[in-house]
């Protein structure tokens, strides 16, 4: 049994490896250094070449990363790294939460450690070399800091109790662990641009003037109360812009980078909000919260029935089971789970873009986001030609082309 795990285990593995080769190749296939007809008006000559120059330097970049993590993962499983882990720090400790939280620190430091050079490559040569980065050495270092400590005490606490959950409850394990993410998931929801954001970017809200009420106009056209508009400082770690709703009901809030309010217009940035306000007209956060809880209670479901058996444990070479070596076992099992539900929520996501992208045009305006859209694609230097199997497995957005031909049906409202 546990040599027939072990199998599946490394078969799932290389097979998902082959199978993001295979995407990336695929995407790579449309790649050309002469600007496609189809793509004329959007970018410039100089401005495609370097799109794709940027794609392809990230591509070979992630092929060296993707490479490197392969390689760490199948030598850890075929050397039995997890198991002679598992025995060292059972010689200091047999208490359960112990054991796991060492484990799991031990692990994810030492991943972290090997990764580290390679992401300060990434952000301080790719992305300068690009024009995108506006990260410091100290604002990085920072960050990695922060980045542990927050690891260490919420998802400590959070396997902490994950453990005493599956000693104390016995068979009702996924369902006490199921209502606790539940809780905990929503609670995030709510405060995470008042608890978490705060600990690395500077939040402040938006000036009076003519885009706080052009946004609160249409706000208010559109039936969406709406009192938090905030600025973020994203033009401290890179020159690339975003906007994004957080929290729920009166814990709501619109955040928009700096760097989007220096790029577009105000006409722009109401359309990108527009967008984002049909997502919530449309109940997509909702819908997507509560298919969340589904899934997160099925995998729960699924882990308490695996955790159960040793062999679980002991196909990575522990001598005795554990809590901890089973839920590793089980997430390395659960792999093609994922990468179905993935492709299931990337697929309803995509439709979601479409509805809030209807929204925006008729309940605003088409052509602004368009524009908006546009720019955002040409100032990130996106890859607007991607293959459609790649787009199919990774893109929970639809490719730019797609949805301006999308929103062009609505221009007619534009001229009413």
């Amino acid at each position: 049994m546990e040599k027939t795990l072990f199998i599946i285990i490394l078969v799932i593995i290389v097979l998902d490896f082959a199978l993001d080769r295979v995407m990336d190749y695929l995407n790579a296939s449309r790649w050309s250094n002469v600007l496609p007809d189809e793509l004329k008006g959007i970018y410039n000559e100089e401005k495609y070449r370097k799109s794709q120059d940027y794609s392809r330097i990230n591509q070979r970049f992630g092929l060296i990363t993707s490479s490197l993590s392969f390689l760490l993962i199948l030598a850890m499983l075929l050397f039995n790294g997890f198991g002679w882990l598992d025995g060292w720090i059972r010689q200091f400790t047999e208490n359960p939460i112990l054991m796991a939280m060492l484990f799991f620190v031990i692990v994810g430091l030492a991943s972290d450690l090997i990764s580290t050079p390679f992401d300060a490559y990434d952000t301080f040569v790719i992305e300068e070399r690009f024009g995108f980065n506006r990260t410091t050495v100290r604002t990085y270092i920072l960050d990695k800091l922060k980045g542990w400590l927050l690891a260490v005490v919420i998802g400590g606490a959070l396997l902490a109790i994950f453990v005493w959950f599956y000693h104390a409850a016995g068979a009702l394990f996924w369902l006490y662990a199921w209502l606790f993410v539940t809780g905990f998931s929503i609670f995030m929801m709510m405060f995470y641009s008042t608890l978490i954001v705060p600990l690395f970017n500077k939040q402040t809200p938006l000036d009076d003037g003519e885009l706080r009420n052009a946004i609160e106009a249409f706000a208010e056209k559109a039936g969406f109360k709406l009192d938090n508009i905030f600025v973020i400082d994203g033009s401290k770690r890179s020159t690339k812009a975003n906007a994004y709703f957080s929290g729920l009901g009166p814990k709501k809030r619109i955040v928009l980078f700096d760097t989007l309010i220096k790029d577009h217009t105000t006409e722009e940035l109401v359309a990108v909000l527009a967008h984002e306000i049909g997502h919530y007209k449309k109940k997509h956060t909702l819908k997507g919260m509560l298919m969340s809880v589904v899934t997160t209670g099925m995998m729960l479901f699924l882990l308490g029935l695996f955790l159960n058996r040793p062999e679980l444990s002991m196909v990575l070479g522990a001598k005795e089971a554990s809590f901890h070596m089973g839920i590793l076992a089980f997430g390395l099992l659960y792999a093609p789970v994922t990468l179905l539900l993935g492709i299931m929520g990337n697929r309803q996501s995509r439709k979601y873009e479409y509805e809030a992208d209807a929204f925006a045009a008729a309940k605003y305006a088409s052509i602004p986001l368009q524009d908006a859209l546009m720019k955002l694609s040409v100032n990130n230097l996106s890859n607007l030609r991607p293959h459609p199997a790649y787009v199919y497995l990774h893109y929970s957005h639809p490719p730019l082309l797609q949805r301006l031909a999308h929103l062009k049906k609505f221009e007619r409202h534009d001229a009413e």
